[in-house]
């Protein structure tokens, strides 16, 4: 395909990549990776060397590139949930952004963008709901029957949410593939969607299989994860993703299919259906019947209470006018993990004093993104940072990846994310109703049980998986003062106090922003840990329960074409 269409073969790819071609005649290379950054890729430049590959622990087998913090790249973290842009979270190591690619001829780069969602209404076909239904039916059926050809057995996680519902019934219904499911249960309750998932697998009458994850499981593997996401995270919910690759591993099976990408699309998330309450809310911000739709939008909340939904009340308030922001749907959000910043210390705090990833995201903008409906704004804030970044990354590749598992997203086939940009958005998020349309194309091929079921966002036990009994020795070792002040990344002493409140509440429930602030420091503390501290290439167990890992890539240059 590159020898005949040039770069212009990449719109004829369906799928998820990362590759290099290093075209002789030319002398030239070619870094691609695909439309929504499914796959990983990095390089560094330096020394007139241009290093690649799809792990940052790879880059660091070679002795010339360096390990160095980028407190830029931590500030995004700490305030978007992901690097933006190129930036990791490693000084001067960078990443390729999705549907981009770079060309690489006599001492010179050249970075473009081939692909990008749309998510303007010009050139809109007019379809009935049924109309569009039946499209995007069809239109999925096609995305699942491409991606299970394999060599291999291919399962399918079964998490009892519609999205993953959706796609085991699609191969059970219109494939003659033999299905085998995986799930994650939760031996704290809050968290578990066993019985959901064990009446789907029932009702398609799947081979199903499951693991039942607890405060011990996630705490232990919990430095593991870190190893392979590459950079701090903000939650423990990536930890049971790696447990179920593992089980599916176990089981024999290499490839998997799962739901990612449909709340993206389909308007599934709750931070949609808030960025419209709160529009309709700033109309009238002196409303006492405006905000009463709160309890409509988490029925699950116990917001009988005139003090918690009070409290709601207020949260909700903030930036309440503001909606010309171009951030609008996401601006609570971003000041809710901006807070987390306050932990910073030293020459970290220094160099991102003046600095505001907000703004940098803004810039990196579409030009037309001011014409979008403000539903596909936030669409398109959603994938830019939580799925490309976070959930494709940290929650899909690499833990899948971890155990030799490829994971593969029909719901982010191209066609079909193409198709939901340009639908109205009332088909997508229709009231409060969330993914509208894909319910409605759905009907007969899932429960109704799963079709009516209120969204349940997938969470895992933060700070109760690393303080039980007593504190994982990981966590002492590393959030001590000892370790913080060596390291020099956070102030001690709000780390500490963070440390002291967590031990003591463990046991009851505490707030979103210190169970936040406590997997983001620890994260951040085993990341540095293992990719800056260890001037080795090798992890070394330095007094801590780590298990010992070794880099598994050896890189060998190319001395032909210099790379």
């Amino acid at each position: 395909l590159y020898e005949e269409y040039n770069t212009e073969f990449l719109s004829r790819l369906n799928g998820q990549f990362a590759f290099a071609i290093w075209d002789s005649n030319k002398r030239q290379l070619m870094l691609g990776r695909d439309r929504v950054g499914i796959r990983p890729l990095f390089y560094y430049v330096g020394g007139g060397q241009l290093t690649f590959a799809s792990e940052i622990k790879s880059l660091l087998v070679n002795a010339d590139v360096p390990r160095n913090i980028d407190p830029i790249g931590l500030k995004q973290i700490f305030s978007l949930w992901t690097t933006i842009g190129e930036r990791t979270p490693l000084k001067d190591i960078l990443e390729i952004p999705p549907g981009h690619y770079l060309m690489a001829k006599d001492g010179r780069l050249t970075k473009r963008r081939y692909w990008d969602i749309d998510f303007s209404l010009d050139h809109q076909e007019p379809l009935t709901e049924e109309e569009a239904a039946e499209r995007l039916k069809a239109l999925l059926i096609d995305a699942t029957r491409l991606r299970l050809r394999s060599d291999v057995p291919v399962g399918a996680y079964l998490s009892g949410g519609l999205d993953s519902s959706v796609i085991t019934s699609i191969i059970k219904n219109f494939t003659d593939t033999p299905l085998k499911t995986f799930s994650i249960g939760f031996a704290d309750k809050r968290y578990d969607e066993s019985p959901y998932q064990k009446d789907m697998a029932r009702f398609l009458g799947t081979d199903h299989n499951e693991i039942n994850c607890t405060y011990e499981d996630i705490g232990n593997a919990f430095p593991d994860v870190i190893w392979h996401t590459e950079r701090p995270i903000l939650r423990t919910a990536t930890t049971p993703l790696f447990l179920l690759s593992e089980l599916v591993r176990k089981r024999s099976f290499k490839v998997i299919l799962t739901g990612e990408g449909s709340d993206e699309m389909l308007g599934g998330y709750g931070i949609f259906k808030e960025d419209k309450l709160r529009r309709f809310w700033a109309k009238f911000p002196e409303s006492s019947l405006r905000p009463l739709l709160l309890k409509r939008l988490y029925p699950y909340l116990p917001l009988s209470s005139d003090k918690t939904f009070a409290f709601l009340k207020k949260f909700f308030q903030k930036g309440l006018q503001e909606t010309d922001l171009p951030y609008y749907s996401h601006l609570l959000r971003f000041d809710n993990a901006s807070w987390l910043s306050r932990f910073f210390g030293g020459e970290i705090k220094e160099n991102i004093s003046n600095y505001n990833p907000v703004q940098e995201l803004v810039d990196l903008l579409p030009a037309d993104y001011y014409r979008w409906p403000h539903l596909g704004k936030a669409q398109y804030l959603e994938m830019q940072t939580l799925l490309s970044r976070y959930l494709l990354s940290s929650q899909g590749d690499r833990m899948a990846m971890a155990h030799s598992v490829e994971g593969r997203f029909p719901f982010l086939d191209h066609r079909v994310m193409e198709f939901c940009a340009k639908l109205p958005p009332e088909y997508k998020l229709k009231v409060f109703n969330e993914k509208y349309l894909l319910k409605k194309a759905m009907k007969g091929l899932v429960p109704e049980s799963i079709l009516q079921r209120p969204k349940q966002a997938y969470r895992a036990p933060d700070v109760k998986s690393f303080f039980q009994k007593k504190i994982h020795p990981y966590v002492e070792e590393l959030l001590s003062e000892r370790k913080l002040k060596e390291y020099g990344l956070f102030d001690p002493a709000p780390a500490q106090a963070l440390v002291a409140k967590c031990r003591k509440m463990a046991h009851r429930n505490l707030g979103e922003k210190d169970n936040m602030a406590l997997v983001c420091l620890l994260s951040t503390q085993i990341f540095y840990h293992y990719f800056v501290a260890n001037s080795s290439r090798k992890v070394n167990r330095d007094g801590m329960n780590f298990r010992v890992i070794t880099a598994p890539y050896q890189i060998s240059a190319n001395q032909t074409g210099g790379c």
